[in-house]
């Protein structure tokens, strides 16, 4: 099979698409970016963003990704903070509110008017792979404040090289990433496609049931997505006469983000005599650990050339099976994180705790455990605290509890303390005008005071059991 880029409305072969990049990177040279420059890319999912995202590597830019929900506020002060030249974004995506800034559909149209150059063969992304800043994404730090996180491509796409060759990625392979591009699981399926040249489907991920129907279309063979997007092909192939007619050619169903309910699990076990295959890792460490055919325990062995290990608070290293904080010795490290003046600060080399609490077996297999306070919802890793920082700073007190929600992963319920008992529309209101979509609530309730504990603080176990309780006070659904 000619491997294809698919989308909703095209069909495009791998190399034609390249030659498309080819002349994109022509246009951005004629709108001054140069090797080094960066560029922010803010745009949903599409053939178009994989073209361009291709045309900004051959060119050797320093590629700032942003999600495309993120608020206008935010995009600016990523534009600002990153010093980006250009900014692209798509029909649904605000550009800064200063700066340069293009549609990607402009850069595509007159890419079309231009002199295609001859490729002898993949893209070259020598330049890009050489920059110490080439890659530049985001993640929450704790102090609520997004952290850009750089990379250099070299590392980025050896990564991604030992990983499709641990999964058995091959060129025959039809990859479906039901996740956002813009993140590093979806961006790593996006390269990994480029890398083993194999076909990509970019479908509509919040679309299930469309995205189900492009996998049969099309002939998808491995299949990326969060255990939510799971519990939801589930809930919907379950219901057909046929459950397999759009996933009878996938060999394997791989997941991350979140980990995986053993459940569910056992359910694709049962409906299709495979599991789901649970794999680790995180924007500024890369891809860490994958389950395969062949070893499909838990998240599986580390990546080649990667250290691992489960430490107790004192640094001390366990035995298998005892639960720990998993610490990486990640040879993909990041180069370090934007300081607040945009410069780099390096991160140390070495073994680097993340946060996360798992276990290592006596085969070497690590199972990760869960991030304290994580909150895994709609492909995205949430925090909480964190949120209730940014809603504080827009004159709301309020605490967030999550809920359990087979669709999108958590519900979001968040308890507002206002005396002069303002509605929860009012409140909504007022916190999602700073919040991004996937960080907006499920559920508003306005309390005269919080609960509080024997310390004085607000009594999160209260409010957990509260927030299952039956909603009386305005509907649970939201369009998040």
């Amino acid at each position: 099979m000619t491997a294809t880029v698919f989308a909703p409305d095209s069909a495009q072969p791998l190399v034609e698409l390249e030659r498309s990049a080819a002349a994109v990177a022509g246009v951005l040279a004629d709108l001054g970016v140069r090797p080094g420059t960066r560029v922010m890319l803010k745009a949903d999912n599409s053939a178009a963003w994989v073209t361009v995202l291709l045309g900004l590597a051959h060119a050797g830019a320093s590629i700032v990704l942003v999600d495309h929900q993120d608020k206008a506020e935010e995009t600016t002060r990523i534009a600002g903070l990153t010093r980006a030249a250009l900014s692209i974004v798509d029909d649904d995506a605000l550009p800064p509110a200063d700066g340069k800034a293009v549609y990607l559909y402009q850069i595509l149209a007159d890419a079309a008017s231009r002199p295609v150059p001859g490729l002898d063969g993949p893209l070259d992304l020598t330049l890009w792979r050489d920059l110490p800043d080439g890659l530049i994404m985001w993640s929450s730090g704790s102090t609520g404040v997004p952290k850009g996180v750089v990379k250099t491509g070299a590392r980025f796409l050896r990564n991604l090289e030992r990983n499709a060759a641990q999964i058995g990625h091959r060129p025959d392979d039809v990859l479906a990433p039901l996740l956002p591009f813009s993140h590093q699981y979806g961006l790593s399926m996006v390269f990994i496609a480029w890398l083993v040249r194999c076909s990509l489907v970019v479908a509509p991920y919040r679309r299930v049931d469309r995205a189900l129907r492009m996998a049969g279309q099309v002939g998808v063979t491995v299949l990326d997505a969060t255990p939510a997007t799971y519990r939801s092909i589930w809930n919907i192939v379950t219901r057909r006469p046929d459950p397999l007619a759009d996933l009878r050619g996938v060999r394997l169903f791989c997941s991350g983000a979140a980990p995986l309910d053993p459940t569910l699990v056992d359910r694709y076990v049962e409906l299709c005599g495979k599991p789901l295959l649970d794999s680790y890792g995180s924007t500024e460490l890369g891809n860490v650990s994958f389950a395969t055919e062949e070893n499909p325990v838990a998240t599986g062995a580390p990546v080649e050339g990667m250290g691992v290990r489960v430490v107790d608070d004192a640094g001390v290293v366990l035995g298998p099976s005892e639960i720990g904080e998993i610490e990486v010795d990640s040879p993909d490290l990041m180069e370090g994180y934007l300081d607040p003046s945009g410069e780099l600060a390096p991160a140390p080399r070495g073994w680097r705790r993340t946060g996360d609490f798992g276990r290592l077996d006596e085969h070497g297999n690590l199972s990760v455990v869960g991030r304290k306070l994580a909150v895994h919802r709609m492909g995205y890793t949430l925090y909480p605290e964190l949120i209730e920082t940014r809603v504080a700073e827009a004159g709301c007190s309020a605490k967030v509890i999550a809920v359990p929600d087979d669709r999108r992963g958590s519900s979001l319920v968040f308890f507002v303390e206002d005396e002069a008992g303002a509605t929860p529309a009012h409140w909504r209101e007022r916190i999602c005008a700073v919040l991004p979509a996937y960080e907006q609530p499920n559920r508003v309730v306005v309390v005269d005071r919080l609960p509080l504990n024997r310390n004085g603080k607000p009594d999160r176990k209260a409010l957990e059991k509260l927030a299952t309780e039956p909603a009386h006070d305005e509907p649970v659904e939201v369009n998040a």
